[in-house]
């Protein structure tokens, strides 16, 4: 691990981060809110930091390896989200700690979306722009990180992807391909968030509302201006569409968006087993809930679809946007939208869980398996859009699984024994380790409530879901550090 390498890399981002405090001081300045001072404060404690970690070893310029890569993209979501926090902590509004500015700073940048705010709707202009933007800066930089590093890092059994995706196929260190995909990732992620913003202010948002849904929901963050959420736009229909329609979008790999962009077509996209495996998994379980909800009579058969297909959507990418209180819904429904969210989406998107095409490797193992009990010397090989996929592939994903599953009950336990039952402990750690937002029991309408040492945890649990968590856990081995 080279420390020059990482100190240039952080100088330079750092110092670019800095640059996104400069559009809320325009909207404090516009709307004359008096935040102002606090994102100026921000700004300058950035940037000098960024200048001071950067002018040193500006010259530098070795390529960063393979074991950098792993410090770099752990430290980032940490690093940003510290430094993101500080208008939180500066501003007067909304008087938050130090705990709640970095849980909400990180919540954000990992898009998450779980809150410690209420009374958004009285908060200043500038923090709720502040708030949306957060999630989209953090959602470009989860696709760019998914797509572009984590693949040649091999997390996880995402190297199936290697050859499959428009990014650095080399072993031994990071190229200079990724700044071309990423250029590349960042013009559909900008037309994406466009076409959202005007569709929302066409379908009768303000203009202020629609910039700030369309970044969280390309982003799949779920930070809303509105304490309702989407809730407060649940008369309006062609806002609802609108974001499910997006939100869906976002959760596909932008792999297949790179090659729709490229080639001007869209027949890939069905072609790819797991866009299939998520399309049939989310009709299939919007289905079943809306039905449900009819049957109960919860809602009319309009309302009923309308939130079923709404919430399974939301909560299946991990945007976790509410159009109704869907933690007090009868019976086993919010379970089953919890364990959608855990699942996540596709990989190489802006969704968290631990993604489609995991769940699927994991589900036609197991059939596998049960055909090897009938037939004991039959070779069934598992495939995935045509190709076999390697057995290093299939054990890296087991892998992932195990130690998701551990880590999750793991921290399940040290939220309770900070105090908090086990309906909030639970959905609060698979909530944050999916980066889903919503939770249920006391943190079911936000997280102000839960208290300091588990909100820690917390954190740590939406760090590890964004860093795939082997990312993370790689640097506290032995072997690691031992070159």
């Amino acid at each position: 691990m080279r420390i020059a390498v990482i100190a240039r890399i952080f100088g330079i981002l750092l110092t670019v981060f800095s640059l996104t405090q400069l559009p809320p001081i325009a909207v404090s300045l516009w709307y004359e809110d008096g935040t102002h001072t606090a994102f100026t404060a921000a700004f300058v404690i950035t940037l000098v930091t960024g200048l001071f970690m950067w002018l040193p070893v500006h010259d530098l310029r070795q390529e960063l390896r393979t074991r950098d890569g792993f410090v770099v993209t752990s430290l980032f979501w940490l690093v940003l989200g510290s430094f993101g926090a500080l208008p939180l902590i500066i501003s007067p509004y909304p008087a938050l700690g130090i705990t709640d500015s970095i849980f909400e700073s990180i919540s954000g940048l990992t898009t998450t979306g779980a809150t410690v705010i209420t009374g958004l709707d009285d908060l200043p202009p500038a923090i709720l722009y502040y708030r949306q933007q957060l999630q989209w800066f953090g959602g470009i930089g989860v696709i760019v990180i998914a797509l572009a590093i984590l693949p040649m890092l091999g997390i996880g059994g995402m190297q199936l992807y290697k050859a499959e995706i428009p990014g650095p196929v080399k072993d031994t260190k990071l190229t200079p391909r990724i700044a071309e995909t990423a250029r590349a990732l960042f013009v559909i992620y900008i037309t994406l968030t466009l076409l959202c913003g005007l569709g929302y202010w066409w379908a009768g948002m303000t203009a202020f509302d629609a910039v700030g849904h369309a970044f969280s929901t390309v982003a799949n963050g779920g930070f809303s201006t509105h304490d309702a959420s989407m809730g407060f736009y649940a008369n309006n229909h062609a806002i609802m569409a609108i974001c499910i329609v997006f939100m869906f979008t976002a959760a596909i790999n932008f792999g297949l968006h790179f090659i729709a962009f490229r080639s001007r077509g869209l027949s890939h996209y069905w072609r790819d087993s797991e866009f299939r495996f998520y399309v049939i998994l989310t009709l299939s379980a919007a289905l079943l809930i809306s039905c449900y909800l009819w049957y109960l009579g919860t809602f009319t058969p309009t309302g009923s679809f309308l939130h079923g297909f709404f919430q399974v959507v939301s909560i299946g990418t991990t945007a976790g946007f509410a159009s109704e209180s869907f933690y007090a819904w009868p019976a086993f429904l919010p379970y089953v939208l919890l364990m959608l969210g855990i699942l996540g989406a596709c990989a190489g998107s802006t969704s968290g869980g631990i993604k489609a095409v995991r769940g699927m490797l994991i589900l036609k193992s197991g059939l596998r398996e049960l055909n090897r009990l009938v037939h004991s010397n039959a070779v069934v090989p598992i495939k995935v859009n045509r190709k076999i996929v390697p057995e290093r592939v299939t054990d890296a994903v087991w892998g992932f699984f195990a130690v998701y599953i551990l880590s999750f009950f793991v921290l399940t336990v040290i939220v309770m024994a900070t105090g908090e039952n086990f309906v909030t402990s639970f959905s609060t750690v698979a909530s944050c380790l999916s980066n889903i937002g919503p939770a249920l029991g006391e943190a079911a309408a936000h997280y102000g409530s839960v208290n300091e040492v588990a909100k820690w945890f917390l954190v740590l649990a939406m760090l590890m879901g964004r860093l795939e968590i082997f990312t993370l856990l790689v640097l506290l081995t032995p072997a690691f550090w031992r070159h």
